[in-house]
């Protein structure tokens, strides 16, 4: 059987979807759902996707449609999934799940419901260099004592990942800590216990802050400390250390090396090198196999649980 997918969300990020599908068999994207219908025709175009349309809602009323994937600006997220949800769909939801701790909840409680396959977008679980360090953890060979994460950007205006304007505003809390908050929990196989944070100058134009600190500690003692930045005009992207009793291992996207800058063989690791196809692999499997995925809502709701607290107390 083919699963039937829709796609919402024609930009950086649903391409690299595209991208990945295109090597997965027994899939097929049948609709593409975005705000500019002719960049959405163009896209479609390319990829041989057959319906287009400005509104999620024409895609989720197509019977043969089986599961969607959602590229669509943060704020949409949680009323998206629950509108999959509600149609009978399965839904996997880019990071993050909510911006609002409120909305995940009832997602999930959603997702419970129907017992429909929803996962969310936190990439790093998949990542080939991430399930190098996880497969050395889960064997008893390593133990975090400390993961050092610099979260990095250039982005004082309001662009997306290919350098085009956006019509939302990015998050440095709720999209890009949520990455390490959740892989600091999976990869310590501990929960978060502590949190702090502090934070920069609001941007005046954007509303946002633009520079983040994060320290966090697990229940089994491991501590996190996470810098993110919008202001940084240097080496771009997200570092990752983890300092453990055995071992120092560099997490640079999909390369890893070690302490000493040697660099570790991660092409065996899994069927790929992109962990975004292996994120969808993983969802596709999960439906053929009526079982719940990595990276399902409820394995992730304790991260939006996190950032929740920090956000309160950013706040406050």
């Amino acid at each position: 059987m083919t699963i039937k997918v829709a796609l919402a969300g024609a930009g950086a990020f649903g391409i690299k979807h595209l991208d990945g599908i295109k090597n997965i068999d027994g899939v097929e994207v049948v609709s593409l759902i975005s705000r500019d219908l002719d960049k959405t025709r163009e896209v479609a175009e390319k990829y041989g996707i057959k319906h287009v349309t400005t509104d999620l809602a024409d895609s989720l009323a197509i019977k043969e449609v089986d599961a969607v994937i959602l590229c669509t600006p943060t704020q949409m997220h949680a009323a998206q999934t629950k509108a999959c949800l509600e149609a009978g769909k399965h839904v996997q939801v880019e990071i993050p799940l909510c911006d609002v701790l409120k909305e995940g909840e009832e997602v999930l409680a959603l997702q419970q419901q129907t017992g429909l396959v929803a996962m969310c977008g936190h990439t790093r679980r998949f990542n080939p260099s991430h399930q190098w360090v996880h497969k050395k953890i889960t064997a008893g060979e390593f133990n975090i004592q400390q993961m050092d994460v610099q979260t990095y950007f250039f982005r004082r205006t309001n662009m997306n990942a290919l350098g085009q304007p956006r019509s939302w505003t990015d998050h440095l809390l709720w999209h890009h800590a949520a990455h390490t908050v959740d892989l600091f929990a999976y990869q310590a196989g501990s929960p978060i216990v502590k949190a702090n944070a502090i934070q920069g100058p609001i941007h005046k134009d954007l509303g946002i802050a633009m520079d983040m600190s994060i320290q966090l500690q697990a229940a089994n003692g491991a501590i996190c400390t996470l810098s993110l930045s919008f202001n940084n005009d240097g080496p771009l992207g997200t570092f990752f250390r983890y300092i453990g009793d055995t071992g120092t291992y560099i997490a640079r996207y999909d390369d890893l090396f070690t302490g000493k800058d040697e660099q570790i063989d991660v092409s065996k690791v899994d069927v790929s090198m992109n962990g975004i196809e292996l994120q969808d692999r993983e969802f596709f499997a999960a439906i053929r196999e009526g079982r719940e995925p990595n990276s399902s809502l409820a394995q992730v709701l304790p991260c939006y649980q996190v950032l929740h607290q920090l956000e309160q107390q950013l706040n406050a």
